[in-house]
């Protein structure tokens, strides 16, 4: 078994939310030697041969390593990913009582498998602003968040009572059935913890939001009184761990595959393609690594790929190094290259007939670079040979994908940065099976692959780009 593949599985464990994601992204960055930036503040001191990274919203990071022998104007060789994947999100009020059980309200976040959230031990996660009051000063803290133990759950109606299953399917409404279950009401009202260890006042401020169980048992995970929590942003998680399993362990069971697979091995190729000390040393361009937040509802928000984030941090570097000319950032941009990283649909033995019938991704096969006339994704020839031939230089498996004609497709961030900023693209992914399900999986030598190809990309890409004539 590959290390990458068990470090991925470390990585997974520590990112239920996207928060946890990019704060476990922060913590291996800067572990290699990046430094952080805000962007609240000016870059001052980029240098060649330097490696940096940023974070916004603490759900977006984008991260980057400049050659010794960059100059404004040079190329940026960029990977792209997102930090999030679907889920339940807990409401601004959450507080659900009925038929004697406390419930907690959720709102669905992207398009997920709902039916696989039911009958699972869940918890939550995310982060809540804390109030903190030091020397007579109060300031505003963002913690991260997880209650380690099931602490919800969504149970299905018996059988019994829906005898309709069998013929008509499992049919739910997202409003009124999808409601995990916290504690009942007979329980609740034995317990008297939370009245003991917060002040009537500051019970009432929350109470008729949450319930005064659920408050307690997020300040206790973020240290702190009730009383202290402004706010939150929590969504429900499963607590089973990811593993590596199945009969020959070649699986990687999980949720969140789609995309914390391509975050964690784009982050790693950039920090290991970046190690040596002599790593950056004939790269004349900047190796970049850019994980976006809300892919899957759109991209459109201030952290998402539909946002000036990736644009920006082009702008700012080649700025660092220029101060007079002004076109050099559109000169750069025509010298870069996206890949744009999100998982794709391996080919699933009951439901055969889902793929075209020449593209059929397999597990173990490779990454997958996807093709679409209608630009839903935005790989090209172009794009495609240069991807692919990285591939073949390191005797790297590839393969294509290529949606029915009677199906609709599905798109990536790809072509919104595509045409955003103007940079070529090419769409690729690691095949994986039951993709926006609560639990997930792909294969083990696909992690290997991905990983082996991208840090290739990074160490590459300059040499083969300028030998392929376009636009001449």
């Amino acid at each position: 078994m590959a290390a990458v593949a068990s470090d991925l599985i470390d990585f997974l464990n520590a990112s239920p939310t996207a928060f946890h994601a990019v704060d476990e992204a922060k913590r291996q960055l800067k572990a290699a030697g990046f430094a952080q930036l805000s962007e609240r503040e000016e870059w001052t001191g980029l240098e060649p041969g330097g490696k940096y990274f940023f974070t916004r919203n603490h759900s977006a990071l984008v991260a980057f390593a400049i050659g010794a022998k960059y100059v404004a104007g040079n190329g940026f060789h960029i990977i792209g990913a997102h930090t999030d994947s679907p889920c339940l999100k807990l409401k601004p009020v959450t507080k659900i009582t009925k038929g004697g059980y406390l419930e907690v309200g959720v709102q669905t976040y992207g398009g997920g498998l709902w039916y696989t959230w039911f009958d699972r031990d869940l918890t939550i996660a995310g982060r809540v602003i804390v109030r903190e009051k030091k020397g007579g000063t109060v300031s505003y803290a963002h913690k991260l968040v997880k209650v380690q133990e099931p602490i919800m759950r969504i149970p299905s109606l018996a059988i019994h009572l829906n005898r309709t299953i069998s013929s008509e399917g499992f049919k739910i409404n997202n409003q009124d059935h999808l409601v995990p279950v916290l504690c009942t009401l007979v329980k609740n009202e034995m317990q008297t913890l939370v009245k003991e260890n917060a002040s009537q006042e500051s019970i009432g401020t929350n109470e008729a939001k949450h319930h005064p169980l659920l408050l307690q048992l997020i300040a206790r995970e973020a240290n702190c009184e009730v009383d202290q929590i402004c706010d939150f942003e929590l969504q429900l998680c499963d607590t089973q761990p990811s593993i590596i399993a199945g009969a020959m362990k070649e699986f990687i069971f999980s949720g969140r595959l789609d995309n914390l697979c391509m975050s964690f091995c784009s982050l790693k190729a950039l920090v290991e393609s970046t190690s040596a000390e002599h790593s950056l040393n004939d790269e004349p361009g900047v190796r970049m690594v850019a994980l976006f937040d809300h892919e899957e509802v759109g991209s459109d928000s201030a952290q998402g790929a539909g946002s000036p984030a990736m644009l920006d941090a082009l702008t700012r570097i080649t700025g660092s190094f220029n101060h007079s000319n002004s076109k050099l950032l559109e000169k750069a941009i025509q010298r870069s290259f996206l890949v744009s990283a999100d998982m794709a649909h391996a080919l699933h033995p009951n439901y055969m007939d889902k793929h075209e019938e020449n593209h059929k991704p397999k597990l173990h096969g490779g990454l997958v670079i996807k093709h679409n006339a209608n630009q839903r994704y935005a790989t090209n020839a172009v794009t495609a040979f240069i991807f692919q031939e990285i591939a073949e230089r390191h005797q790297l498996p590839i393969q294509d994908f290529v949606v029915r004609n009677d199906m609709a497709c599905g798109s990536t961030i790809g072509p919104i940065l595509a045409s955003g900023v103007g940079i070529r693209t090419v769409d690729i992914g690691a095949p994986q099976l039951s993709m926006h399900s609560i639990r997930e999986m792909c294969g083990v030598d696909d992690i290997k692959y991905s990983y082996e190809h991208f840090k290739a990309y990074f160490e590459e890409f300059t040499e083969l780009d300028s030998k392929v004539k376009v636009d001449c």
